[in-house]
């Protein structure tokens, strides 16, 4: 028997007790995928090692050929997963097993639903696949060993699931990790042959390393030691042509590399050959990480040169607005002793990027087409992300802009639903320009007084109410040779949707409307760059338009949450000379109540607009007073 010593109890992490309830008490709605977690774990730590024995190949030993081996004792109840990959030390078993700073175990606690298929299908994205092993096994045992350390700086962590765990130091002679699963009472079926085979073919065909397992013997005597054949593929799945892999393979895969329960919804698998040589395989999640907009978060794809993995968040590859996308990419251009800092610059990598890039956008092109349901599904996960890529990317700029979508008058359902090659197959004859306008929600814009010469006229106008979306329209000028044009935004001109007659009438009334104009702008001084007659409005008396080079309020409040100081800018106060309450303010004699009825008129404006007033006690107090005149 392994003699043990510094042998120490110590405490789970809180979050990490609070983690192994769920898993205790069967999280999963499907307990065997605790195998392929496991099976992933001891893929990762094949990868570690041939990437570290890139510099130090000493650490191989004398043991050069990577392999997983899962047995299994029936009579005994435990299942056995053994890799001879990089292995851990005391320390790192210490903080890898006992507590899960970096795997954002937090978040995912916060995430928790109460829906068991649900909050299963979080476990892999937050990188807790490990604790998967409490759900059939009432005891954990882990022995491993650190490639590089000697023998007797083996250690071995064994944990029942509950409130602390046992480490303690061993000599163990091969390098690596072997995890031994104490079944729990009516989980035994697990410890079967043909079980454990049909798991690791359902779920790990693909790895990229041989699982082997004891040869079985049927008929015949068993030979005293175990002969081990392995029972997957063990070929590298992006290696394979297209033609021969299946889509379960595909999504399998995915799940594999991305540590996500959810399928991919749609990928792309390349071989490029000629004055560059490399393989690609892209996916496109099926739901958003806990860490979508953390852009210094964990991203990039997985980075293999000639089959040796090199790098697990290769993010010189992609660009950040497309972070959200997993798979690999395999080079036969880079050396095999490739560093980060190497990466950040070159014509091969530079020349992969670019083309990486464009064939993710035409896969994004191609489920928009051909999914367009799907598409939705992805929109209403990465849309926002998405949107920061006109002002990174300006080669494609364009082709971004086709992947965008809209809320807009056209669709009632507030649904951004409507691309811009929609919008523009839809313009009036005459139309040059692309309308939109910006504000904090739906239910703000889709009523603006900015709207009502445009419904008049029949006229769509995208509504854009994510907070992002007023910086992204300043990068993004033009589509299909349509530039944009912000409705609620300087002096309006709708070109040739106006009629001659129209817009000579308009200048007849600004010319009959000049002394109110002169003395709105007495009253209300300050407060505005200017005072003119609308040729925005039909129905309602007054608004506040935007100077044509002044921040929105989008941008003012991005700005400010983040602590920048904004620059000052003063709307311009727009009337309806038709409307009532105009007519009524034009006949006023008294200069005190015409003053109280301009200011009252200018703070509607500015909430109508998404404005806070400066003053809204002074507001109140005037409305008052105007409404106890007319009940007098």
């Amino acid at each position: 028997m392994t003699t043990e010593t510094r042998k120490e109890t110590l405490g789970f992490q809180a979050e990490v007790k609070q983690l192994l309830q769920l898993m205790i008490h069967s999280l999963y709605s499907n307990k065997e995928i605790f195998l392929r977690e496991l099976v992933s774990n001891a893929a990762d730590a094949a990868d570690k090692l041939r990437f570290e024995a890139l510099k130090d190949p000493k650490l191989l030993e004398e043991d050069p050929s990577l392999r997983i081996r899962i047995g299994f004792d029936a009579d005994a109840r435990t299942i056995t997963i053994d890799d001879n990959g990089i292995g851990m030390s005391r320390d790192e078993a210490v903080a890898h097993l006992g507590t899960i700073a970096k795997s954002g175990t937090g978040e995912f606690l916060r995430a928790l639903s109460g829906d068991q298929k649900k909050d299963a299908n979080l476990i892999g994205q937050f990188g807790v696949g490990f604790y998967s092993a409490f759900i059939v096994a009432d005891r954990v045992d882990v022995f491993s060993r650190r490639a590089g350390l000697p023998a007797s700086e083996g250690v071995h962590w064994s944990s029942a699931g509950e409130g602390d765990f046992e480490v303690a130091t061993v000599d163990k002679a091969e390098r690596g990790t072997r995890i031994v699963l104490h079944l729990k009472e009516g989980e035994e079926g697990f410890a079967d042959g043909w079980k454990l085979r049909g798991i690791i073919k359902k779920y790990s065909d693909h790895v990229g390393l041989p699982i082997e397992m004891p040869k079985e013997h049927h008929g015949e005597d068993k030979p005293a030691a175990a002969e081990w054949e392995a029972v997957n593929k063990a070929s590298a799945l992006w290696t394979r042509p297209r033609a021969e892999i299946k889509d379960e393979e595909y999504t399998e895969f995915y799940k594999h590399i991305a540590h996500d329960f959810t399928d991919p919804v749609a990928w792309s698998h390349n071989k490029v050959e000629g004055k560059l040589e490399y393989t690609s395989l892209l996916y496109v999640p099926g739901r958003a990480p806990f860490d979508l907009y953390h852009r210094d978060g964990a991203k990039g794809l997985k980075l293999y040169v000639q089959r040796v993995f090199i790098m697990d968040q290769a993010e010189q590859f992609l660009p950040l607005y497309l972070r959200f996308l997993r798979g690999v990419v395999d080079s036969s251009d880079l050396s095999l002793n490739v560093s980060r800092e190497i990466l950040q610059s070159g014509p091969v990598v530079d020349s992969m990027r670019s083309a990486l890039t464009k064939r993710a956008l035409d896969m994004l092109e191609k489920l928009a087409k051909d999914k367009p349901e799907d598409y939705k599904a992805f929109w209403t996960n990465f849309g926002q992300v998405l949107k920061e890529g006109p002002a990174e990317d300006y080669g494609n700029r364009e082709k971004i802009a086709g992947l965008l979508r809209f809320a807009s008058t056209h669709d009632a359902s507030g649904e951004p639903s409507v691309a811009l090659a929609d919008y523009v197959a839809r313009m009036k004859e005459g139309q040059d320009r692309i309308y939109y306008l910006t504000g904090d929600a739906y239910v703000q814009v889709k009523d603006s007084p900015h709207l009502e010469i445009f419904r008049k006229k029949g006229i769509e106008v995208l509504l854009l109410t994510d907070r992002i979306d007023e910086w992204m329209m300043g990068y993004l000028s033009e589509f299909d040779g349509k530039s944009f044009a912000d409705v609620a935004r300087g002096d309006l001109d709708l070109g040739a949707l106006d009629s001659e007659d129209e817009k000579k009438a308009h200048e007849e009334t600004a010319k009959a409307k000049e002394a109110l104009v002169e003395r709105l702008k007495t009253v209300l001084g300050l407060d505005v760059a200017d005072v003119r007659v609308s040729h925005r409005l039909t129905d309602s008396p007054a608004i506040l338009a935007m100077g044509q080079g002044d921040l929105g309020v989008q941008m003012r409040q991005l700005l400010e949450a983040s602590g920048q100081q904004v620059p000052e800018s003063k709307p311009v106060f727009e009337f309806n000379p038709d409307h009532p309450l105009i007519a009524r303010l034009d006949a006023e004699g008294d200069a005190n109540r015409f003053n109280s009825l301009t200011r009252v008129l200018f703070d509607q404006a500015a909430l109508a607009a998404g404005e806070s007033l400066k003053d809204p006690a002074g507001y109140v107090k005037r409305l008052n007073a105007l409404l106890l005149e007319l009940s007098a």
